[in-house]
């Protein structure tokens, strides 16, 4: 198989992808167990990046949903390609820095789209499945993860009401254990499968493999060794937002929130739906947090979490497009836009040493809110 500059710079860039994928979402699988005490913070997302990389071969329908649904292959060139990817990296990054767990799927759909309608016309991308399997599910995943949260933290603690505290607190967290564990594979069945969709549409825009084909071995396994990689880092930001920011979590509502969440994504990724693991497993610690105390879901926070996940389709989309309008221009434009992209992410590294997070960071109690009149 015979390879273009073009298609190698374009793989290295979806793998670039992957791996702030894994980062950026480590929190979504393991920011409970953590926060609980269940698992061990470098534990925890060690567990997870081998299970991220197990569940990339699990399923290719979500693969196959990017490859040959959401845009035209046969107006999709390696260069829109590229841009694409530039406006998700991008926004995955921003959003990385100020620790708000936004989509990483809707990063790259959004950068995808934006490039693609700019460099071949709106007709190109195929609104009717945009519609279909990301718009809808985006709305409808963490709804649904956050009633069955709700309900399943309402049960287990009516059912453990009688119950020793110690005893049910050893249970959950060994219960936890399995669920976030289940978390990490359904992730790495849906998020691996992204990146593994992106690079085999850019193997048929190519002519590398033939229209509709699904993703060969080794882009399962690159994509899949990638996502863990990035995982085993720790997105240490956005599991400080999800475990402890968001709402004050005990073992039985992180086993109610993963559990709801990997029965949600483990389901869709069954169907092809191309959904963010980020707004699901969002919406069952919401859920877990309302079916133990109403009053325990810090509403600001999870206000500028939806704000994020509103922008993120658009910005994205507008990152990639201004990224195709230069890439497409020549060789030097392609050059351009990924000295750019190289630079914004240096940018953004450096800033982030300014206001450091690490393990210890996600283990430290927040601080209780004080009185207004205090």
């Amino acid at each position: 198989m015979d390879f273009s500059l073009i298609v190698l710079v374009v793989i290295v860039a979806a793998l670039a992808f992957d791996f702030t994928n894994g980062f950026h979402d480590t929190a979504n699988a393991m920011a409970t167990s953590i926060a609980t005490g269940a698992l061990k913070p470098k534990v925890a997302v060690a567990v997870s990046a081998v299970l991220n990389l197990v569940g990339a071969f699990l399923s290719v329908e979500v693969a196959k949903t990017i490859s040959g649904g959401i845009v035209d292959d046969t107006k999709v060139t390696p260069v829109i390609i590229f841009a694409g990817l530039v406006g998700a990296i991008v926004w995955n990054l921003v959003t990385w820095l100020i620790g708000l767990p936004s989509s990483s799927s809707h990063a790259l759909f959004g950068g995808l789209i934006g490039a693609t309608w700019i460099a071949s016309g709106s007709d190109a991308v195929h609104f009717g499945k945009v519609v279909e399997k990301v718009l809808i599910p985006a709305l409808a995943s963490p709804i649904v993860a956050g009633v069955v949260a709700t309900l399943g933290t309402f049960l287990v603690y009516r059912i453990t009401a009688r119950a020793k505290r110690d005893t049910v607190g050893r249970t959950f967290k060994a219960g936890q254990i399995a669920s976030a564990s289940l978390v990490s594979l359904a992730h790495g069945t849906n998020d691996a499968q992204k990146t593994m969709g992106v690079i085999t549409l850019t193997l048929i825009a190519s002519g590398s493999l033939a229209p509709n084909s699904g993703p060969p071995i080794w882009v399962i396994l690159t994509a899949g060794t990638a996502i863990a990689l990035g995982t085993y880092l720790g997105g240490w930001r956005i599991i400080q937002t999800m475990g402890k920011k968001l709402t004050e979590i005990q073992t039985p509502q992180g086993f109610a929130a993963e559990t709801s969440a990997a029965a949600v994504i483990l389901t869709s990724a069954h169907l092809g739906f191309a959904l963010s693991t980020t707004h699901v497993c969002s919406g069952g610690i919401i859920g877990s947090g309302l079916g133990r105390k109403l009053a325990e879901v810090r509403w600001g926070v999870a206000g500028r979490m939806v704000l994020a996940w509103a922008l993120t389709l658009p910005a994205a989309a507008i990152v990639g497009a201004l990224a195709a309008e230069v890439s497409t221009l020549g060789t030097w434009g392609t050059v351009l836009v990924g000295l750019a992209g190289a630079v914004v992410a240096l940018g953004i590294y450096l800033a982030s040493k300014r206001n450091p997070v690490g393990a210890h960071s996600v283990t430290e109690p927040e601080p209780a809110v004080q009185p207004a009149n205090a």
